[in-house]
């Protein structure tokens, strides 16, 4: 008996269990079937939570094993765990349905919870089905098609370190696939940085989302006019009961596929305001005027929180600059990440590597002070910056500040304001660094995350601001004509 086209055998599973086939489920039976039929081999489904994608997911697998008995599938998943129950449900569905007798083994050699193997011309080292977790343990495996079912869950995606090994894990698959393999991807974002994204992250690195040229469908709960795309399921007295429940984030991310951080930061980026304006620094008469798209600069604040500032790791060393016009509203001009070139020790010592890089700063943006967070390694470091700024004939104040107040605490008490005001503006090349990140994943209650930036900008907001001279300082050397890009690194 030939095993008929994916859309019917969907039809003819429910059948079989006495229930009626949800339109959804045969939406995306025929998606899969068309993507199928026209030989594409890399493929997304998203779709909101509890949609049914694993059962979709299972039928597909047991269709394609009935299609070709000798076909080799292994099924990923968050961890091992949602591995096994999704090759359960495959097995079970290989059992069960009346177009697949012909795959059920006389003698089950092997048919374990984790892998199975079913009656097939071919002997095979690998088995039909295998499951594995997503950070298991895959050297070795030949598979003909991988599906990942939910790879990516908050165990999995929760901080930078973690996807990064997941992506890293992912990437194996393509030493895994015989060629013209298939990859069929399914779940839901629980991260902005999610796998799943459209556009590339390019404060992470990425030059291409992680899953560029995949053929996808996307099915959020809810169309662009409000239908419910389940409705027999998810009515409109239930979905507006689980919004509230799961609360904004959680809802869009998990119901609506929108990549948000789930946590539901405190400090939301999108609410920066962006710009890509540059430094306008102008002397005439006597007088001394720095401006901003066409506004007056009347304050400026710049905070260094040092670190050792190693290139391998650790704390980063991060200075940031931020300036008040004259209509009241905050710019966050430039915040670069300073680092020291070990190979250059011998001849610079680390301290005045960052000193040196933190003095150009100053004098690229016309800084009249740097407070300097004296706490840690910050201490033996007002001399050398004092010392570098005179050599370079800046003349910035060096202003010595020690930190007693908990971090988190500094940091929601510097930014609430003016992002719910909407007057905080970021310059462009925020956005190349690892600020942007720092504040979409932060959160006031967790530990050990990468909040130096963080830091450092909320130093500026919340410091004294300087009032930006009307003279132009005596016995400097010539400045440069503008601002300029300044960078995560400045030559010293």
């Amino acid at each position: 008996m030939s095993v008929p086209g994916f859309p019917e055998f969907v039809w003819l599973w429910y059948r079989q269990q006495g229930a009626s086939t949800p339109r959804l489920h045969l939406r995306i039976a025929d998606w899969l079937a068309e993507r199928w039929r026209r030989g594409e081999r890399e493929l997304l489904l998203m779709a909101f939570r509890s949609a049914g994608k694993s059962t979709i997911l299972g039928l597909f697998a047991a269709w394609l094993l009935g299609r070709d008995p000798d076909r080799r599938i292994l099924v990923l998943a968050a961890d091992q765990a949602l591995a096994v129950k999704m090759v359960r449900n495959v097995k079970a569905i290989v059992e069960q349905h009346a177009f697949l007798a012909a795959l059920r083994p006389e003698r089950a050699r092997q048919w374990a919870s984790d892998r199975f193997t079913v009656a097939r011309p071919s002997e095979l080292r690998d088995p039909s089905v295998l499951g594995q977790g997503a950070t298991g343990n895959i050297t070795g495996c030949r598979a003909d098609v991988v599906i990942g079912d939910d790879v990516e869950v908050p165990n999995t995606a929760d901080t930078g370190e973690k996807r990064a090994e997941l992506r890293r894990r992912l990437a194996e698959l393509d030493y895994v696939l015989t060629p013209g393999g298939v990859q069929l991807y399914a779940g839901t974002p629980h991260t902005y940085y999610t796998i799943y994204a459209r556009e590339p992250r390019p404060e992470v690195g990425e030059h291409e989302p992680f899953l560029a040229g995949f053929a996808r469908l996307e099915i959020p709960l809810l169309d662009e006019e409000g239908r419910s795309a389940w409705p027999e399921r998810y009515p409109p007295e239930q979905i507006a009961a689980m919004r509230r429940r799961s609360g904004p984030n959680k809802f869009a991310s998990q119901m609506q596929l929108q990549p948000v951080n789930v946590a539901e930061s405190r400090l939301d980026p999108d609410r920066l305001v962006p710009y890509e304006a540059e430094l306008a620094y102008q002397e005439g008469n006597q007088q001394a005027v720095l401006s901003l798209m066409g506004r007056r600069l009347v304050s400026a604040s710049c905070w260094w929180d040092p670190a050792y500032g190693a290139p391998t790791g650790g704390d980063s060393s991060v200075i940031a600059a931020v300036f008040v016009d004259d209509a009241g509203r905050y710019h966050l001009h430039r915040i670069a990440y300073l680092t020291h070139d070990p190979a250059r020790a011998a001849e610079v010592d680390e301290a005045t590597q960052l000193c040196r890089q933190a003095a150009a700063f100053a004098r690229d943006l016309y800084l009249p002070s740097i407070a300097l967070e004296t706490n840690g390694v910050g201490r033996f470091l007002p001399g050398l910056l004092r010392r570098e700024l005179a050599r370079m004939g800046v003349p910035c104040a060096v202003t010595e500040i020690a930190s007693r107040r908990p971090k988190a605490t500094r940091i929601l008490e510097a930014f609430d304001a003016p992002l719910a005001a909407g007057v905080l503006y970021a310059h462009a090349s925020v956005r190349d660094t690892p600020f942007v990140r720092e504040m979409r994943e932060w959160r006031p209650e967790a530990s050990g995350q990468r909040d130096d930036g963080l830091d450092a900008v909320a130093g500026a907001l919340a410091s004294e601001p300087v009032r930006l001279p009307r003279h132009p300082p005596v016995g400097r050397r010539s400045w440069p004509g503008h601002g300029g890009a300044v960078h995560g690194r400045f030559s010293v």
